[in-house]
């Protein structure tokens, strides 16, 4: 840099350090991750979840339970649900998220997804991280503010929860 200025040396390396820091930040360039469709098992084991195409967004609807205990009360319906004429729905084949679209990086934003053993609904975002498994995040106005559940395959096909006994 022999030859120039201390002003001119100072501009060069405002536009290297630049230059540098947006290399950084930006995002990667987006790669072909694996979609979210099929059988997730959720994070408490005791539930497989087929999110599927309904409509331009995803869904997802219970397709199987895990059979209670003997000697428990089977909570095989919508108990926890605040309106009282939808406690008596079964879970089985309730609908737990919808309205998903891709984000444009891989994810899937602007869906909602439904607690049962709370009664709530959340907004929420998901995508399959490199290991393969589902990572839903429900929230409550920004994603910061939420919980991040993290999904798996089911290791086998399990029978349709109306199959259990």
């Amino acid at each position: 840099m022999q030859g120039l200025s201390t002003r001119s040396q100072a501009k060069l390396i405002y536009i290297a350090v630049a230059a540098l820091a947006w290399l950084c930040l930006a995002p990667p360039p987006a790669q072909a991750q694996a979609a979210p469709q099929g059988p997730w098992l959720d994070q408490t084991k005791r539930a497989v979840i087929l999110i599927a195409p309904c409509g331009a967004a995803l869904c997802g609807s219970i397709e199987w339970l895990k059979p209670p205990a003997p000697g428990t009360h089977p909570a095989a319906t919508d108990i926890h649900n605040p309106d009282p004429s939808l406690q008596s729905r079964p879970l089985c084949g309730l609908t737990l998220l919808g309205g998903f679209v891709p984000d444009g990086s891989g994810g899937w934003t602007g869906g909602w997804i439904y607690d049962p053993e709370l009664g709530k609904t959340y907004k929420s975002v998901m995508h399959v991280g490199a290991d393969g498994t589902l990572h839903l995040r429900g929230y409550i106005g920004i994603p910061l503010l939420g919980r991040t559940e993290i999904w798996t395959r089911p290791p086998a096909p399990l029978p349709h929860c109306t199959a259990n006994p």
